[in-house]
This record gives structure tokens, sequence and C-alpha cells, in this order.
């Protein structure tokens, strides 16, 4: 009866070692966690990068579009006071 609860015993531990090395397996290392934060990162600076860049095309197209309404309101002045002189 002695032998049983041992084996037993030394069953479930087995199980258990079993268990952890699968967990052991699955769990990330610094080093992942190291290249992710980097990666992380990386991608802020590629993603301010573009903000910074489509903000400067906003602002371009929005200066031409203005010069543009300038110009055709200072040719609409021009026709109405060519046509009342």
């Amino acid at each position: 009866m002695s032998d049983e609860p041992e084996n037993f015993t030394l069953a479930l531990l087995r199980k258990i070692d079993g268990k952890v090395d699968g967990l052991r397996e699955e769990m990330a290392t610094k080093s992942d966690v190291a290249n992710v934060r980097s990666e992380v990162h990386s991608l802020r600076a590629d993603v301010a990068s573009d903000l910074i860049n489509l903000e400067e095309r906003i602002d371009e197209r929005f200066k031409a579009q203005e010069r543009r309404l300038s110009d055709q309101i200072s040719g609409l002045r021009r026709s109405v006071m060519e046509y009342h002189s």
C-alpha cells in the first residue's frame, strides 16, 4: 500500500513538471519583450514621421487652394470694378 501513494505522487509530480515545461515554452523571454519594445518604438517613430509628412502635404494643399480662391476673388473684384466703371 505504501507503493501506491508514492507512485501516485510521482505521477502527479511528473504531470505537473510536464505542464510547467509547456508553460516555459510559451512564456516570452526578456529578449522577446525587448524586441517587441524596440519594434513599438520604431513603429511609433514611423507613425510620427508619417503624421508630420501628412500635415505638411495638407498645409501645402490648403495654401494652394487659398491662393486659387484669392486669385478668383481678385478676378471677380476686377470684373465688377470694370463693369461699374
